[in-house]
């Protein structure tokens, strides 16, 4: 949804065509590629965009899914 919606952006684009073109591939996108394109995408402002032409629902799912995914990948500090 955001490499649909981020033509305007082309930073934000390549990031997201390289994560999808990863994804695609059955590879796996660093955390911080993840998070960055969530970031921007907000700054940005695509989130209205994307909320407006998807959906709340579809818009959460996609967000809650890239959330899940840097949690998983994110490294646990110890104390």
């Amino acid at each position: 949804m955001i490499l649909a919606e981020s033509a305007a952006f082309p930073e934000l684009m390549r990031a997201a065509r390289d994560a999808y073109d990863k994804l695609a591939a059955g590879r796996r996108v660093h955390h911080a590629d993840l998070s960055w394109i969530l970031r921007e995408a907000c700054r940005k402002d695509l989130y209205g965009v994307l909320i407006r032409k998807h959906g709340t629902g579809a818009f959460e799912d996609m967000v809650v899914v890239l959330s899940r995914e840097i949690d998983r990948q994110v490294p646990v500090l110890s104390r």
